[in-house]
């Protein structure tokens, strides 16, 4: 406060902004957010398990696929699939809704998680 006051008695207008002095603003600070969808795996994703059917349902089917087949766990909503920075909580509820909170990486479509529960 006592910097701003300065600055105008002496007339020197307004101190320069973080980006004139040369310095970045943070603007990869991300929010938490929740997510809801389907634990499935990424080989399925998109086609469905009726084109691997590793399984007798798919919860199996994804086990297997990440097991055997070297797949990882994502969240799938209908529209978008989502990998998942825990591959190991997710085996428990593959092939179930869950909902999923943690931050979006917008460029990777990756969530950092930092909880997953059974959705209601």
């Amino acid at each position: 406060m006592k910097a701003l006051l300065i600055v105008s008695v002496l007339g020197l207008g307004a101190l320069p902004s973080a980006s004139a002095m040369g310095l970045r603003q943070d603007r990869s600070a991300q929010s938490t957010q929740t997510f809801a969808g389907v634990i499935t795996d990424d080989m399925c994703a998109k086609d469905g398990h009726e084109t691997m059917r590793m399984g007798p349902n798919d919860a199996e089917c994804t086990k297997a696929c990440v097991s055997a087949h070297g797949a990882e766990y994502v969240l799938a909503d209908g529209k978008n699939v989502y990998t998942l920075s825990d591959q190991k909580t997710p085996e428990k509820f593959a092939g179930q809704r869950v909902r999923v909170t943690g931050t979006l990486n917008a460029k990777t479509r990756a969530i950092q998680v930092q909880s997953m529960s059974a959705a209601k």
